[in-house]
């Protein structure tokens, strides 16, 4: 009878330091993970200190936002599968602003991309969307299309879009319908892969706290705007 008592504590015991051990294991493993967001931060803002222009800034941090993305991509099993393609633009008829820099990075791949005619039909475009959200009672509740979209409803200016527009995702386009065109009384969003969105967040910050060492504005503006500002003579 004793025997078997201490059978069964040392059995309770087992599987209690087991319980024990994972615990620990896990702690340690969130403690990285969380670390890893502060440290790519980090890493971006000191590296954004050499860069020559906010132009440059932004593009690298564009570059550096995505590949740290792909990494979580490849690196973490259970990934969610996208429903976003070309030709899907929902969400690009909501209003977007953008950290220091990003104008810039845009109107340079604008004054080489774009002819002299598609550059005057797009400011054209710009002002029309400045002057609606600036006549909108509430711009957050303003829905229409990008300027910058195309034809084909894709972006015109894919390569530098901004950083909130590679954040976001959606695995259900009937979702984004709703949210963006229908009837959405619980003013619920779309969800978002939580990794992907704090990397574009914490690369948003870094673009503004490299605008602010530089002695420069470091607060987000309307995209509309901003660009407007770059492209206009």
């Amino acid at each position: 009878m004793f025997g078997r008592a201490m059978d069964q504590e040392l059995a309770k015991k087992r599987v209690v330091d087991q319980i024990s051990e994972v615990g620990e294991l896990t702690r340690q493993v969130s403690q990285r993970y969380e670390a890893i967001f502060s440290s790519f931060y980090g890493v971006l803002v000191e590296t954004l200190d050499d860069a020559a222009s906010m132009a440059e800034a932004a593009r690298f941090t564009m570059e550096m936002a995505d590949t740290a993305v792909e990494g979580f991509r490849t690196n973490f099993v259970g990934q969610p599968r996208f429903a976003c393609a070309k030709g899907c633009s929902a969400c690009c008829h909501l209003i977007v602003a953008i950290p220091p820099g990003v104008a810039e990075a845009m109107a340079e791949h604008i004054d080489t991309a774009f002819s002299g005619e598609e550059r005057e039909a797009l400011i054209v475009r710009l002002e029309e969307a400045v002057a609606r959200f600036r006549d909108a009672e509430d711009p957050q509740a303003v829905r229409a299309p990008c300027p910058l979209l195309n034809d084909e409803g894709g972006c015109s200016v894919y390569e530098v879009r901004p950083l909130s527009c590679r954040s976001f995702t959606s695995t259900s386009l009937p979702r984004c319908q709703q949210v963006v065109f229908g009837p959405n009384p619980t003013n619920a969003g779309v969800d978002q892969n939580p990794a992907r969105y704090r990397i574009y967040e914490y690369a948003t910050r870094a673009l503004e706290e490299a605008a602010r060492r530089r002695g420069l504005p470091g607060q987000q503006q309307a995209l509309s705007a901003a660009l407007l500002a770059q492209l206009s003579p």
